[in-house]
């Protein structure tokens, strides 16, 4: 009776088994995501259809009726995507305050790149003290020595996004030879191009350089050549905020082409632009001459942000001598009466010889103050230059020398500097992606502290909403391609940047008829809308339009990393 009784047992459970009731018990999948709108990340035509996630990995696409899944997701009627790639984030900080990555996360971004001249890494003593004296509204121990080991950092503490980062040339610098205008010994070169060694075996996806500022500014062409050398032999790519955006455009672009060919490297160009009105009509040439350099075998892509306003300190207003030494010397020269008559006369005179946002901003009411240090004069963010000059009955320049003076940093500012057309003819070029040049963000606590430039709440959604949908400069399935496949292959990153069997599940959902900004420059700190779930190496962090808590994110590394 008892083996009648385990025979009858076992035809039971053969009989679930073969009628697929045993995948409620077990099932297969973690997560389904069913009837969505796929826009797979190559730019192809969106289909209807199902994504399979297992583990960290998308395990299946096509019809899944009949699968079963700890998690089934109903997308009808929404789109589904790789997650996107933000190939300029400053989100080196605010990462450390707040892992979740809010601002990025609601907008559908997965990965963060980082790295704009300056990186998080390599640390000496002196690097350290400098990172811990200029820290503004956040504060952080500095518990690493190498890139590799913040990003490892970041990944231990917790992140809701997956970073990766390039190796700040101006770090490099920073860290051999200090602040100062000056040219490396020879000696010195060899501890640099060391150190760019140790970074891309270690995972670094190259050099990254700023060049309108010092004192990446005192950088000349062919000690950045000899740091690109070295990157090349390990894939690392070359990403460059170029050594003008105005009245050398030109010729700041013939130094990037130059850079890209002697150390026979890739190269990107961050934020590409034209500055100041009277340089707008440089755009065509500028997009001209870097598609002649791609038919001719140089490999260049640039990356944008979709705004006519640019972000950075206020001391970008000042000619890059007066920093020779580090912002120690600069706020002693803005406090010397003869230095600031000679500062001063040189704002005021256009100059092909700098970056002079001052005058490329046309006036100073077009230049807007963001984000101070000092609590005193935290009651002026969100006012323009030439308001805190008529509230302070002095000339705006020397209100600018002033207020860097006074509250000892950068000082966060906002110019507005470029053309919507621009912006549109950058758009529809399909070799360009995105990047936020800000850091995430979240409405609450030390954030609100200071104004981002709105872009930090509303870059790729922007993207989707006004320049996708409500103008139809660029259709959706390009617009997906450009936030995810192309800067994913353009990075080598590791099986990213699109929606296929084997790849990790980094993926989107969200509306496309309601996907849009909401920030302001008046109002930043507003999330976007649109985005309905996020997953990040196959955890969900956003569900229904809410973060979930999770930090899956991780670091991830260049195509040359060779140790573990």
């Amino acid at each position: 009776m008892h083996r009648m009784r385990s025979c009858l047992r076992y035809l039971i459970f053969v009989l679930i088994v073969s009628s697929g009731q045993i995948a409620s018990a077990d099932p297969p999948f973690d997560v389904i995501i069913k009837g969505g709108t796929l826009y797979d990340g190559t730019g192809a035509e969106a289909r209807i259809t199902d994504i399979a996630i297992r583990g960290d990995r998308i395990a299946g696409i096509g019809d899944l009726a009949n699968a079963t899944a700890k998690t089934t997701i109903d997308a009808r009627g929404l789109a589904v995507a790789p997650g996107f790639i933000n190939m300029l984030s400053w989100s080196t900080e605010s990462l450390i305050q707040d892992g979740r990555s809010q601002s990025e996360i609601r907008q559908g971004v997965t990965t963060e790149i980082m790295g704009e001249g300056e990186s998080m890494g390599p640390v000496n003593d002196r690097l350290r003290q400098y990172m811990l004296k200029n820290q503004a509204d956040i504060k952080y121990e500095i518990k690493w020595n190498t890139l590799a080991e913040y990003l490892q950092y970041l990944e231990k503490r917790g992140i809701s996004c997956n970073a990766a980062s390039f190796l700040g040339a101006t770090t490099v610098r920073a860290y051999v030879i200090g602040f100062n205008d000056r040219i490396p010994t020879p000696q010195e070169m060899d501890q640099m191009r060391e150190l760019v060694r140790k970074e891309m075996e270690a995972g670094a996806l190259g050099i990254g350089t700023s060049l309108i500022y010092p004192p990446a500014f005192y950088a000349k062409t062919d000690e950045l050549i000899e740091l690109c050398k070295v990157a090349a032999r390990y894939k690392g790519k070359y990403i460059s905020h170029m050594r003008s955006e105005g009245n050398q455009l030109l010729e700041a672009l013939d130094e990037l082409f130059r850079i890209a060919r002697e150390a026979n490297i890739p190269a990107e160009i961050y934020h590409i632009k034209a500055a100041g009105q009277k340089n707008w009509p440089k755009v065509d040439e500028l997009l001209a001459r870097i598609e002649k350099a791609q038919k001719d075998g140089l490999k260049v892509r640039a990356n944008m942000y979709s705004y006519t306003a640019a972000g950075t300190g206020l001391d970008a207003c000042f000619p890059p001598w007066t920093e020779d030494g580090g912002y120690d010397a600069l706020f002693k020269r803005l406090r010397d009466p003869v230095t600031r008559e000679k500062i001063k006369a040189e704002v005021s005179v256009d100059s092909d010889k700098w970056e002079n946002l001052y005058l490329g901003a046309g006036s100073p009411d077009n230049i807007l103050l963001a984000a101070f240090k000092s609590d005193k004069l935290k009651p002026l963010t969100g006012k323009t230059l030439a308001k805190v000059a008529e509230m302070r009955s002095k000339d705006p320049i020397d209100t600018a020398m002033d207020l860097v003076a006074e509250d000892e940093s950068r000082i966060g500012t906002v110019y507005f500097i470029m053309s919507e057309d621009n912006v549109k003819k950058e758009l529809q070029k399909p070799w360009i992606s995105f990047g936020s040049d800000e850091a995430s963000q979240a409405p609450e606590g030390v954030f609100l502290k200071s104004n981002p430039h709105p872009r930090a709440y509303g870059n790729f959604a922007r993207v989707l909403g006004k320049y996708v949908r409500d103008e139809k400069v660029i259709t959706l399935p390009e617009a997906v391609r450009r936030l995810s496949g192309l800067p994913a292959t353009n990075l080598g990153l590791d099986h990213r940047g699109f929606i296929q069997e084997g790849m990790f599940a980094d993926v989107v959902v969200f509306d496309p008829a309601t996907i849009a900004d909401r920030a302001t420059f008046d109002k930043p700190h507003q999330y976007a809308v649109g985005m309905k779930h996020v997953f990040v190496n196959g955890v969900q962090v956003l569900k229904d339009g809410e973060h979930t808590g999770a930090k899956p994110g991780r670091a991830l590394w260049g195509p040359g990393k060779t140790n573990d």
